[in-house]
C-alpha cells in the first residue's frame, strides 16, 4: 500500500530528465501530466508550463529550473500493427536552471551543479515558492509591492538591498512607470517611519526632481512632505531657498553661467574674491564706497589710454555698471563731453582749451563718467550684484591683458540672461532651508527648459556636497523622474562642454555616491537616452513594457542578469507589470504592481474621452 509521500510524489513528479547542455535542461513529461491543473491536499497546482519553475532532485540537492519553452518529440515503436493505436507524441520542456535550495534551506541563485539524465522532475508546491521568492531574511525590515505574475505570489522586497542601492526604472509612457516609483517609495517611506519615526526624520532625506507635476499632490508618496513648486511664468511661486555664500560658490556659479573649465571659471573665482574682499567686514555704505573708488580708478585709468578699441569696449562695460539715468530720470551718456583725437590717440575734454586727458589727468573727475560713478548704488538683488564685479574684475583683466572679451563675456551675458528666471526661482534673503521636511519635490513642471536643466543640476551638485561633508550613517536618496531630461547624451541646445559637465556631475554622484550613504533612482520611457554610465550603473532595475529596439538594446546591455524570456517579453507586457531584475533578488521576477488610488496615485493618468466628453443630457 503506497505511503502519504509516495502519493504526494506521485503526484508531484511531472517526468525525467532527457538532456543536459550547459545550464539548459530537457525533461520529458509523463504521458498522465498532460493537464493544465493538479488536485494536491486539497489545492489546485497549475501544472508545468512556460514561464513556469520546477524542481529537480539529484540526490539530496534539490536544483530549481524555469521553463523557458516546450515541444512535442515523437516516439518509436517497434510494433507496427500497434501505431494506430498508439499515440507517439511526447511533450519535452526546455529548462533554464535559476538556482538551488541549500542546506538551510534557503533558495540561493547561481548554477553550482547540473542534474544528471534520469533525475526526476516535480512540480514546485506553494511552500517551495515561498522559498524561491523569498528575498528577505527574519530580521530585515521589508516592503511589499506587488505579486508575481505567474504565482500571483506577494513579494516583499528587503529595504537594505534595494533602497541602499541605484534604481532604475524604464517604461514608456502609460505603461505604469511613475505608479511603480509611487509605490516604491510610499512603502519605503512608511517602513521607515513606522520603524522609528525620530531617526527616519533625523538621518534620512529624499529629493525628488518631478519634471511634470505628476507628485506634487498632497498624499502622492507621503503626507509629510515639501513641495516646491517652481516656475519662471509666475511670480507667486515658490523658490528654493539658497545661502548667499551658496550662491558665491564658484562651482554653483559655474553651472549657472555655463562657465569653461580653463577660462571662464577662474575668472568667476577672481569675481568672487572680488566680492569678498570689498563686502569684508564692512557695512553697506562703506562697501558700497569701496567698489566706488574702485571703479573711479578704473575710470582714470581707460580715460588715459591710447587703443581706441579698448577704451570703447572698457567703456561698454562701464555702462553696464553705472546707472542708466541721472537723480531727474535722464538718461546719461558716459562719453558725452570727451571725445577721441586721432592725431594724440587719445581723449580729450569737448569744447575750448584742448584738454587732453592723457597729459592733464588731473581733469578727468571733471568727467560725467568720473562724476556718474557717485550715483552707483548695489541692488537688493545678489546675483545683480555680483554682475556688477564681474563687469570690474573683466576691465582688470583686460587692463592687465590677462583675458579677452570674447572669452569671458558669454559666461557674463548667459547670467544675465538667466538673472529673472533665477530671480523667480531661487531666494537668497529669507535664509530659509531646503529641509524643512525630510521628504522634498521639486516640481518643474512650469519652468522652461533652460532652466529644467540647471536648477536639478545646481540643487544636485549642493545637496550631494553638503552630504559628504556632513555626518556619516545619514542618506540621501536622489529621485529623478523623467530622467532623460537631464541626463541625455544627445542635445541640440548646449554647448558641447555645459553638456559633459552636466553629465559628469551625475556621472560623479552616482559612481562615487554609494560610499557616502547617496543613492540615486532614475525613471525615464526612453533608456536609450540616457547615459551609458548611468544606466549601466544601477543595481536594480524595474522595466515596464518598452518598444523602441534602440530602447530595447539599451535594456539588453545595461541588464546583465535578465534571462531571455523575460526580455522577449518587454514589449508585451500588460501596464502595471514590469520585470524586475538585479541584486535585490536572486532571479529576474515578473511582477504586477497594482495601481495607487485616490490622493496617492501620480498625476499621470490618460484622459479618456468619455469621462471629458460626458453624453448629452446627463
Amino acid at each position: 500500500m503506497a505511503t502519504d509521500y509516495q502519493k504526494k510524489e506521485a503526484v508531484l513528479r511531472i517526468g525525467q530528465v532527457v538532456e543536459v547542455s550547459g545550464r539548459r535542461i530537457f525533461v520529458r513529461v509523463d504521458k498522465n501530466k498532460n493537464v493544465s491543473d493538479l488536485l494536491f491536499d486539497g489545492q489546485i497546482l497549475r501544472n508545468v508550463s512556460v514561464n513556469g519553475y520546477i524542481e529537480i532532485r539529484k540526490g539530496f540537492l534539490t536544483l530549481i529550473g524555469k521553463v523557458e519553452g516546450e515541444r512535442i518529440e515523437e516516439a518509436g515503436t517497434a510494433d507496427i500493427a500497434a501505431v494506430a493505436h498508439f499515440d507517439r507524441n511526447r511533450r519535452v520542456l526546455t529548462i533554464a536552471l535559476v538556482g538551488f535550495i541549500n542546506r538551510d534551506g534557503q533558495f540561493q541563485g547561481g548554477t553550482r551543479e547540473l542534474p544528471l539524465i534520469g533525475n526526476e522532475a516535480f512540480l514546485v508546491t506553494s511552500e517551495r515558492i515561498h522559498q524561491i521568492h523569498r528575498l528577505a531574511t527574519d530580521n530585515s525590515i521589508t516592503i511589499s509591492i506587488g505579486k508575481t505574475d505567474y504565482e500571483e505570489y506577494p513579494m516583499e522586497f528587503p529595504v537594505d538591498g534595494l533602497f541602499n542601492s541605484h534604481i532604475a526604472i524604464f517604461g514608456n509612457t502609460g505603461s505604469g512607470k511613475s505608479n511603480t516609483l509611487a509605490t516604491l517609495f510610499g512603502a519605503f517611506v512608511h517602513a521607515l517611519r513606522a520603524r522609528n519615526a525620530a531617526a527616519f526624520l533625523e538621518k534620512s532625506r529624499f529629493l525628488l526632481f518631478d519634471f511634470n507635476g505628476e507628485y506634487a499632490k498632497a498624499e502622492c508618496i507621503t503626507d509629510q512632505k515639501r513641495v516646491f513648486n517652481l516656475s519662471t511664468g509666475r511670480t507667486a511661486s515658490d523658490k528654493l531657498p539658497i545661502s548667499q555664500d551658496s550662491l558665491l560658490d564658484v562651482e554653483l556659479l559655474a553651472i549657472l553661467a555655463d562657465a569653461t573649465e580653463k577660462t571662464q571659471k577662474p575668472f568667476l573665482r577672481r569675481a568672487v574674491r572680488l566680492f569678498r574682499h570689498v563686502f569684508d567686514g564692512k557695512e553697506s555704505d562703506e562697501a558700497t564706497e569701496h567698489f566706488r573708488n574702485i571703479v573711479r580708478l578704473q575710470v582714470t585709468h581707460i580715460l588715459q589710454m591710447s587703443d581706441k578699441l579698448r577704451v570703447d569696449l572698457l567703456l561698454d562695460y562701464l555702462r553696464e555698471i553705472l546707472p542708466e539715468n541721472d537723480e531727474n530720470g535722464n538718461r546719461i551718456e558716459i562719453n558725452g563731453d570727451i571725445e577721441w583725437h586721432n592725431v594724440s590717440q587719445g581723449y580729450r575734454m569737448r569744447g575750448p582749451g584742448q584738454i587732453f586727458l592723457k597729459t592733464e589727468p588731473d581733469k578727468i573727475p571733471d568727467t560725467i563718467v568720473y562724476q556718474h560713478v557717485a550715483r552707483f548704488a548695489f541692488s537688493e538683488n545678489l546675483l545683480t550684484k555680483l554682475i556688477s564685479f564681474m563687469y570690474v574684475q573683466l576691465i582688470y583683466d583686460v587692463l592687465a591683458n590677462r583675458a579677452q572679451n570674447e572669452h569671458i563675456a558669454p559666461a557674463i551675458n548667459k547670467l544675465i540672461s538667466k538673472r529673472v528666471d533665477i530671480e523667480k526661482i531661487l531666494d537668497t534673503d529669507s535664509g530659509g532651508t531646503l529641509w524643512e521636511r525630510n521628504f522634498v519635490v521639486v516640481n518643474l513642471h512650469d519652468v522652461n527648459l533652460e532652466m529644467k536643466k540647471t536648477i536639478p543640476l545646481l540643487v544636485a551638485k549642493k545637496v550631494y556636497q553638503d552630504h559628504k561633508n556632513g555626518p556619516r550613517g545619514h542618506s540621501l536618496s536622489v529621485i529623478i523622474d523623467e530622467a532623460h531630461n537631464i541626463l541625455s547624451t544627445e542635445s541640440a541646445r548646449e554647448a558641447e562642454s555645459w553638456k559633459d559637465y552636466r553629465l559628469e556631475t551625475f556621472e560623479e554622484i552616482i559612481k562615487e555616491g554609494r560610499k557616502f550613504g547617496v543613492f540615486v533612482t532614475i525613471a525615464s520611457q526612453r533608456p536609450n537616452d540616457i547615459s551609458p554610465t548611468i544606466t549601466s550603473q544601477a543595481h536594480n532595475y524595474f522595466i515596464h513594457r518598452l518598444i523602441n529596439q534602440k530602447d530595447l538594446a539599451t535594456i539588453a546591455s545595461a541588464v546583465s542578469y535578465i534571462d531571455q524570456l523575460s526580455e522577449a517579453s518587454i514589449p508585451t507586457l500588460p501596464t502595471g507589470t514590469c520585470i524586475f531584475s538585479g541584486t535585490a533578488g536572486q532571479m529576474p521576477l515578473k511582477l504586477v504592481i497594482p495601481r495607487l488610488e485616490g490622493l496617492k496615485r501620480p498625476q499621470s493618468g490618460t484622459l479618456e474621452f468619455t469621462d471629458t466628453i460626458p453624453a448629452a443630457g446627463s
